[in-house]
Order: structure tokens, then C-alpha cells, then sequence
């Protein structure tokens, strides 16, 4: 590879500290991609709307579902991988506006291909004899069951090694260097790769609450940002696995004792009085 000597933030070491110097440089580009996850979170409040039904509410078309999934990465993603997208634009051999935003653009790619993924598992999934998503019938024990697998995920080592990536973005920066635009692309869609592997398992325990539902949604970007942006790797993964744990536990025991969780058939959320038609 590699990055210029020259263009190389002074006293690097790993983990998050060069990406934290490279956001003061580059703090124009960083407000960006948080103005950009700002309008994504105001999109998509306006297009879930109304439309949270619980754990595996149905995700319509496959157009209407890839424009909104989209949108809810910009809004998800974006604050957490801002640092790393402000070190590539900090490292780049010439200053081109373009590379962090083709870099940002690979890192989406590479979501927008999980999404489809979640889309086919579940449209098969719907697909199976017997409606085993409903929630009265083996719905409620996969949505609980999801969220333990992803609490037990969290502790795994593949986990701590993709979490590891993403908590050093000066690391992966250096040992994935590609040169000029398409470089810029393939690096961000590496970048996302690495990010999908991290988080998979939280984007998965989303659709068990409710993918619809902005408060989950607010909820698991919030786990996802803390685990990405603190140092403190082992904590985070544990108390992360130890929530999910307990949202598993109460969904499969006491589901209405789950906080903001939309019931199938109930009609309203848990704490909340249903609307008057």
C-alpha cells in the first residue's frame, strides 16, 4: 500500500485515537455525514410511520424495502463510521472530495447487499408451511430466541475480531489501501464488510423487536455507536450481550414487560395506549 509518510496523522497508534485527531481535521466532511444521518432519521420517521406491527412485521416490496433500508443506514450507521470515513479522507494521497464520499458510498453498498440478504431469508422464511413467524405461533419463540443468539454472538471470537476493525480504523486503513476512486469504493465496501460481520447479529435482534419500530431502531444504533466509538471493547460486547440477553428472556417469558415493543395483534405498544381509529 500506502499512505504517504507525509499524510499520516503524527503520534498514530491504534485503536479509535488517530480517527478522533482526524475528525478535528476534517470536521467539515464529519458534520456532513451526520447532517446526512440527520435528514435519514427525519426520512425515515415520516416512512415507518404507523407502520410498526412488533417482532417480524412484514417488509413489503423489494424496491420500497431496499429505499428504506437504505435510508436507515445513513441514519444508523453514519455517526459511528464517521471517524474512520474523516482518517481515509485524512490519508488520501489527493485531496479529492470525491474519495471519502466514494468510500461512504462502498461501506452503503455493502449494507445494501445485507439487506437484500435479510430480504430473501425473510421472504422464505414467510414462505414456509404453517406461518411459523406469526406471533401465536412460533413467532414469539424466534424472536426470543433470535435475541439470545445475537447476546451469545457478542461474546464470540469472530465477534471481537470484526469489532476490532472497526475500532481501529488506522489498522484497517493501512492493511486495505487501495489507490484512486475505485480503490476509494472497494476500501469502503471492505470497511462495510467488516461492519456487517460486527453487527449482523444487533440488525437481526432489530427485526425480533420490531424493525419498523423507531424506538428499536434508535436503540440498536445507539448500541451499535457506543461498541464502535469506546475504547473499551470487552464491556461494551458483555453488557451489549448481557441486554440482549434479557430482552430475549422477557420476550419468550413476560413479552408485555419489554419495554416499546409492539405486540402482533395487540394493537398498541407495551406502555403506551392504543390510537383511536
Amino acid at each position: 500500500m500506502s499512505a504517504p509518510a507525509q499524510d499520516r496523522p503524527a503520534g498514530t497508534g491504534g485503536g479509535l485515537a488517530p480517527a478522533y485527531a482526524a475528525v478535528r481535521t476534517r470536521l467539515g466532511l464529519v458534520v456532513l455525514l451526520f447532517a446526512l444521518a440527520a435528514l435519514a432519521w427525519w426520512s425515515t420517521a415520516r416512512q415507518m410511520s404507523g407502520m410498526d406491527q412488533g417482532p417480524w412485521t412484514s417488509l413489503g416490496g423489494l424496491g420500497w424495502f431496499l429505499g428504506i433500508w437504505v435510508v436507515m443506514m445513513a441514519a444508523m450507521m453514519f455517526p459511528s463510521v464517521s471517524p474512520t470515513v474523516a482518517l481515509y479522507s485524512r490519508l488520501t494521497r489527493r485531496r479529492s472530495p470525491a474519495s471519502p464520499l466514494l468510500f461512504t458510498a462502498g461501506y452503503v453498498l455493502t449494507w445494501s447487499a445485507a439487506g437484500l440478504g435479510a430480504f430473501v431469508i425473510a421472504t422464505l422464511a414467510g414462505h414456509v408451511p404453517g406461518d411459523v413467524l406469526m406471533w401465536d405461533r412460533a413467532g414469539r419463540w424466534i424472536a426470543g430466541g433470535t435475541l439470545v443468539v445475537a447476546a451469545v454472538y457478542e461474546l464470540t471470537p469472530l465477534k471481537d475480531v470484526c469489532l476490532a476493525k472497526c475500532t481501529s480504523p488506522l489498522g484497517f486503513l493501512l492493511t486495505s489501501w487501495r489507490e484512486g476512486r475505485w480503490g476509494a469504493l472497494r476500501m469502503g465496501a471492505r470497511n462495510g464488510a467488516w461492519c456487517v460481520g460486527c453487527c449482523w447479529a444487533l440488525m437481526a435482534s432489530l427485526f425480533a423487536l420490531g424493525v419498523m419500530s423507531l424506538i428499536w431502531m434508535a436503540a440498536v444504533a445507539g448500541l451499535i455507536t457506543v461498541e464502535k466509538t469506546l475504547p473499551w471493547r470487552r464491556i461494551t460486547t458483555v453488557a451489549t450481550a448481557a441486554l440482549l440477553l434479557a430482552l430475549g428472556v422477557l420476550l419468550l417469558v413476560a413479552p408485555d414487560a419489554v419495554p416499546a415493543l409492539t405486540v402482533p395483534g395487540s394493537g398498541s405498544m407495551n406502555g403506551m395506549p392504543s390510537a383511536v381509529s
